[in-house]
């Protein structure tokens, strides 16, 4: 033993106990406090329920933000993506309240995903606005490898085959550019979409029924768009009404592997029935001219609907959905739609005419801004599925 060593006495071990004793209560009581702070954002000092709202307005900077994929044509998937909030949503919403006018917030993004039938792609893209929302764009590039089924065009194949299996793999792009007209809610705009992309079917083309026009690889079209947008909340709208058209000319002049054309045309319409009640209406009608190739072809796009399930030159859709308020935070809905497809082989009045239906819930978890999440559960003529909503279901 050192003898210049100096023994603790009982008295200092005490002193030394309670000083650490003390120290980790004071930790303890700081973490504490600054865990409460934090779950503090997350809840509305108006009915003391979970509320993003906080936290959603005042974020800037990069936010991850899972993804959940549950289309029946893919299978069930997931990615993540990292979106970067130039300004925060209470910005936007500030800069919509100076004029009149409701503004998207300007966001970019990175994603990836993949689901188990093996479909998988990776993208990046954005929109922002410019001058007061005067001016709007949206654009984005992706790749990506897609597996689906062909049911033939027109629901009919050449074989006595019920699908046929194909994969899509390239790369994609959209570009868009708008502008407002006046002090109005309508914006017009031009559009450039282009597309190189390798097919591969699991039989012969021509046991498929297709040309070598209908398998072209390159889609490279300009076009206008013409949309209206007066909704009075672009997450959850209670009221208001979005119409567009757009019209796409694809050419071989400008890099196409064929000449073909598309249009588009719908009408989303919210009805407050009541304080409780609120109607949606959607008619959306889509046609293509013109050598397609047969993944480009307009389909059926319904909840409970396989995608690409129903193609042909001309679909048109129909839907209705209610949603009733039954507290402030909780909603149920209840939608039924159906479709045609016809023009290549069948008659308007021979289209195939799949229908589906479904009910779900939503919770309002974002309560200043509007926006409800939940999840919808459909079934249709052919499938059934279901779907995490976040905000509207009609894209």
């Amino acid at each position: 033993m050192n003898p210049f060593e100096t023994q603790p006495t009982a008295a200092g071990w005490r002193r030394t106990l309670r000083r650490r004793v003390h120290a980790a209560l004071l930790a303890l009581l700081t973490t504490n406090a600054a865990a409460s702070d934090w779950l503090q954002r997350f809840t509305d000092p108006a009915d003391g329920m979970f509320d993003m709202s906080e936290w959603l307005l005042d974020h800037k900077g990069f936010l991850p933000v899972p993804i959940v994929i549950t289309e029946p044509a893919v299978g069930y998937g997931a990615g993540a993506a990292l979106v970067f909030f130039r300004e925060s949503l209470r910005d936007a919403v500030q800069r919509s309240e100076a004029s009149g006018h409701v503004t998207p917030p300007d966001v970019f993004g990175v994603g990836a995903f993949a689901t188990e039938n093996g479909t998988k792609g990776a993208a990046a893209g954005g929109q922002w606005t410019f001058m007061d929302d005067r001016y709007r764009y949206r654009g984005g590039i992706g790749d990506f490898t897609v597996n689906l089924d062909f049911y033939g065009i027109g629901g009919r194949l050449p074989i006595p085959v019920e699908k046929i299996g194909y994969t899509l793999h390239g790369f994609g792009s959209f570009q868009q550019g708008m502008v407002r007209l006046g002090a109005s809610d309508t914006f017009a705009g031009v559009r450039w979409i282009y597309l190189d992309l390798a097919t591969r079917l699991d039989v012969a083309a021509e046991d498929a029924g297709l040309t070598p026009k209908e398998l072209a690889k390159r889609s490279s079209g300009l076009g206008v768009t013409l949309e209206h947008d007066s909704r009075d909340n672009i997450f959850t709208p209670n009221r208001g009404m979005l119409a567009a058209f757009e019209a796409n000319f694809y050419d071989t002049r400008i890099g196409s592997s064929n000449d073909f054309q598309a249009y588009r045309a719908h009408v989303f319409d919210y009805l407050p029935l009541s304080s409780d009640w609120t109607l949606g209406l959607r008619a959306d009608a889509r046609l293509a001219r013109g050598d397609v190739p047969f993944y480009m072809l307009p389909f059926i796009d319904l909840r409970g609907i396989p995608a690409a399930r129903f193609q042909d030159t001309n679909v048109a859709v129909l839907e209705a959905e209610l949603r009733y308020d039954v507290t402030e935070r909780w909603a149920v809905v209840g939608f039924y739609g159906g479709g045609f497809a016809w023009g290549a082989r069948d008659s308007f009045a021979d289209a195939e005419k799949p229908l589906s239906g479904g009910v779900g819930f939503r919770y309002l978890i974002a309560r200043r801004l509007g926006l409800f999440a939940g999840v919808d559960f459909a079934w249709s003529t052919v499938d059934r599925a279901f779907y995490i909503q976040v905000g509207n279901g009609w894209r």
